[in-house]
């Protein structure tokens, strides 16, 4: 169903794109947009190792949701921020991406979870979390995306 990776030589192993999947916090949603055209969203998420899915939180409304309510097919791209490798131009870096159905989540409590989580991977401390999820957790809908296919491969930018 989906295309095998052309330079097998540079394909990272599932291991390796997880591993992209957890340590990074952002990455491009993308879904069929209006008028058949592709619209890439820069999006922050949280990778839950035990669950196998990807969260991302957002407004109720929109271009993004619009486009998924009508079509829930979408893929997210993610990369590292790279290395320099000794006697290579440009970086060498490390790219995943991620294909499956996406689906809202419904729980409110669930919701507010993976905000919490969500926002835990940056330096915000805890009362501003917690602040920011009383004022405006009831305007916050969350996405969940159980990966259908991971395919991620090491690319030199030169």
């Amino acid at each position: 169903m989906f295309r095998n990776l052309r330079r097998i030589k540079q394909q990272l192993t599932q291991e390796e794109c997880i591993s992209v999947l957890k340590n990074e916090v952002r990455g491009v949603l993308s879904v069929l947009g209006d008028n058949g055209y592709p619209y890439g969203v820069p999006i922050n998420y949280w990778y839950s190792e035990d669950e196998n899915k990807i969260y991302f939180h957002g407004s109720r409304e929109g271009h993004k949701i619009d486009s998924i309510k009508k079509c829930d097919k979408v893929s997210f791209c993610v990369y590292d921020k790279g290395i320099q490798v000794e006697g290579k131009k440009g970086l060498d870096y490390k790219s995943v991406i991620v294909f499956d159905r996406i689906k809202i989540v419904d729980d409110f409590d669930k919701t507010i979870d993976i905000c919490r989580k969500l926002s835990q991977q940056f330096d915000f401390g805890d009362d501003y979390i917690e602040e920011e999820i009383k004022k405006f957790a009831k305007f916050v809908l969350c996405l969940e995306l159980t990966p259908e296919h991971i395919c991620g491969k090491i690319v030199n930018e030169s």
